[in-house]
């Protein structure tokens, strides 16, 4: 069966559904929040970004505190993160003062919200990475590369096929399974992706993104943060889900009104990290990350003096951020680094 103009690979029907200009989810609405689709850590908890201030910070510590820095959001949603980083980084002048805050933003929709939101700041909005000037990048990928769309191969009857959509003249959508040289695919990553895998799932835009975000901090004293929801076995797994307010629905309902999204495979960042020579300094939980940065510290600290109502509040959000059946666990922090660097702060 050859692809024609009724067949969408599926990553490309991904695109057309989140990122169409004129009906794509991002591009037309906010999301974010109890009111949206889904909630994210920033939204929930000023803690999460307090911790990443902590965290930015100790890592230009590391690397001797340079006169200048550039810290890179990928994709900002609404602005929520960035915006009470840099009120915590205030508190913080000589950092303050060497840092440069740039946004990354594909949605016309939210950069407009975020250009509201941050306005008092001064903050670069880029289409593209080359955009950015030479100097040292720490990059910042809270939810981002779960946003981006995928491929899925599936191996059946010990053939390699690629998932794509069919639509029908009633605009009826259907997954079908196309076959294809998978040694195609294995060379744009510079390893045999297929080896022991029944499921392959990946995105060809995170692959590029990681490729100019290594040029971007190898051998530049960089690092790239990555906060998303995904797991570590070895094994591939089919994780692609579409969600409308807050709920698991039909991939196909909502053709744009819905979030498309799948979970991180750990183990294929890290094995693209080593490709690039760059270096994985550790793979945890946001559990895990947070613990060690204090954030149950900071918490008891800002809700000491508080009526009960409000300290139940910022416990019940806590919660949510580190307990093991919520976001806890199932949100991974991974750093990759220029190979140089030693850094292992909430690892």
């Amino acid at each position: 069966m050859n692809p024609n103009k009724n067949f969408f690979p599926l990553d490309k029907f991904m695109n057309e559904a989140l990122y169409n200009r004129k009906n794509g989810f991002y591009m037309k609405k906010n999301p974010f929040g109890s009111k949206g689709d889904f909630i994210t850590a920033p939204n929930l908890s000023i803690l999460f970004s307090e911790m990443l201030s902590i965290w930015t910070i100790s890592f230009w510590k590391n690397i001797k505190s340079p006169k200048q820095i550039n810290l890179i959001e990928l994709g900002a949603g609404n602005g929520q993160m960035i915006y009470d980083m840099i009120n915590s980084f205030k508190n913080f002048p000589k950092f303050y003062k060497s840092c440069k805050f740039i946004i990354l933003e594909k949605s016309p929709y939210l950069k407009k919200i975020q250009k509201k939101k941050l306005k008092n700041f001064k903050i670069k909005w880029i289409k593209n990475l080359s955009e950015i000037q030479k100097g040292i990048n720490i990059f910042i990928a809270n939810e981002f590369f779960d946003a981006l769309p995928v491929k899925q191969f599936f191996k059946i009857n010990n053939k390699w096929m690629e998932r794509y959509v069919k639509l029908d003249n009633k605009n009826n959508k259907t997954f079908v399974n196309i076959s294809l040289n998978i040694k195609k695919i294995e060379k744009k990553f510079g390893f045999k992706i297929s080896s022991n895998q029944k499921v392959i799932e990946y995105s060809p835009m995170a692959l590029e993104y990681l490729k100019s975000i290594s040029k971007k901090i190898n051998n530049k004293k960089g690092a790239l943060l990555i906060i998303d929801y995904g797991y570590l076995e070895d094994s591939m797994k089919d994780t692609l889900i579409a969600i409308k307010n807050h709920k698991i629905i039909n991939l196909f309902k909502e053709f744009g009104n819905s979030d498309i999204t799948y979970n991180l495979n750990y183990k294929l960042l890290k094995k693209i990290t080593n490709i690039l020579k760059l270096k994985c300094q550790g793979i945890t939980t946001q559990r895990n990350f947070l613990i060690k940065l204090g954030i149950q510290q900071r918490a008891e600290i800002i809700s000491r003096n508080l009526p009960f109502t409000r300290k139940a509040d910022i416990y019940y959000r806590l919660k949510r951020l580190i307990d093991k059946n919520q976001m806890g666990d199932l949100f991974k922090v991974m750093l990759i680094t220029d190979k140089r660097i030693n850094f292992n702060l909430g690892f």
